[in-house]
């Protein structure tokens, strides 16, 4: 109840918030941003299609180039609203989702 509220609140801000971010600017989409030194997400980064891996290899190392040469990508190149979908988050959820039920399995107490 209170995250839809949350959220009902706050989405009017996302896009003027990543616009102002800038990540975009470099080639990114919201997704290369999240962290991948977590368990979960290093097993949903194996999860992912190497095509998908691919293309996000690309878009960091174009980044980390164009963040070296101060510069920014042209703007009819970089992503839009509509190519910024989540691609590794709904991953790791499944495996966080996976883990929890494993452990839940594994912490059982069976009584004779």
């Amino acid at each position: 109840m209170a995250s839809k509220i949350f959220r009902a609140v706050l989405r009017p801000f996302s896009e003027p918030w990543a616009r102002a971010s800038g990540y975009r600017k470099y080639g990114l989409i919201y997704d290369d941003l999240i962290i991948e030194e977590s368990p979960v997400a290093q097993e949903a980064l194996r999860r992912l299609p190497r095509e998908v891996m691919d293309q996000r290899i690309f878009r960091l190392k174009q980044a980390f180039q164009l963040s070296l040469s101060f510069e920014y990508l042209p703007s009819n190149l970089q992503p839009t609203p509509e190519q910024d979908k989540a691609y590794f988050l709904p991953l790791i959820k499944q495996v966080q989702a996976e883990t929890n039920e494993r452990e839940a399995f594994d912490s059982l107490q069976f009584v004779k």
